[in-house]
């Protein structure tokens, strides 16, 4: 951003052959990694615009990514149905989670960096696997219900999950056995993957883009319909953000 507060392109990240799926913010906001689609992660400095790693297989393609709790290295849904760890340096960390029945489609460790947190693609269930234990827990869901998407809370107590039938669920995991809590509805989707959040200082807010080129936000406790509609956009909305306060 310039002194007139205009945005202005700093770097053009250049590397990746296929479509970028994923960008990702390190914590101290010095690096991102990008995942291309069924290709490779790539993880690159911000002062510089240079990639500095890159992680994958020759044989395996990367289908999403993140970084792990710490900041520490980064976590990878592969083509090859497996979850894989690296180091910073592209060393592979050992992952004792098993394969997957079907082709992965999201993947995120949880901030305290005891859970791994997992969805298949075409799959009605969600894998929060304990790195500690080597246990796995499943919310599973109706067939009809199939996810497309999740996002964690802060304090890793609870999960929103986007679903093809244009609802966002959010459940508890925090504690014992994950339970459902309520659902969010009014925003569209029917061709692409939409992506929610949580928000506010206390994370009281969820928000989520939607197919008619606008933004809908809701009360956690208040729950069904949205308490907020943004418009602006012209097109569709796939993922939002919300500051924390």
């Amino acid at each position: 951003m310039d002194a007139e507060g205009k945005f202005t392109q700093k770097h053009k990240l250049v590397g990746h052959e296929k479509p970028v799926v994923a960008v990702l913010w390190s914590h101290d906001d010095q690096q991102v990694i990008t995942c291309g689609e069924n290709e490779v992660i790539k993880r690159w400095d911000v002062g510089s615009g240079q990639c500095v790693q890159t992680y994958g297989r020759v044989d395996v393609g990367s289908v999403s990514c993140g970084w792990l709790h710490d900041g520490a290295g980064v976590i990878g849904a592969m083509s090859d149905r497996r979850i894989h760890l690296w180091s910073l340096d592209g060393t592979e960390m050992q992952h004792e989670q098993e394969q997957r029945a079907q082709t992965l489609s999201d993947v995120a460790m949880t901030s305290d960096g005891k859970w791994i947190v997992s969805v298949g693609k075409e799959q009605h269930e969600i894998s929060l696997f304990s790195r500690e234990t080597r246990a796995e827990r499943v919310i599973q869901l109706e067939e009809k219900e199939m996810i497309t998407s999740f996002s964690l809370s802060r304090d890793n107590k609870y999960l929103l999950i986007d679903l093809v039938t244009q609802e966002i669920q959010l459940w508890v995991i925090g504690g014992g056995e994950p339970f459902y809590l309520s659902e969010y509805d009014g925003h569209k989707r029917t061709r692409f993957i939409i992506r929610s959040c949580f928000g506010g200082y206390d994370e009281d807010f969820i928000a989520s883009g939607s197919e008619d080129s606008q933004v809908y936000i809701w009360h956690v406790a208040k729950g069904l319909r949205p308490c907020r509609v943004l418009r602006g956009h012209s097109g569709a909305v796939n993922c939002v953000s919300l500051e924390p306060c």
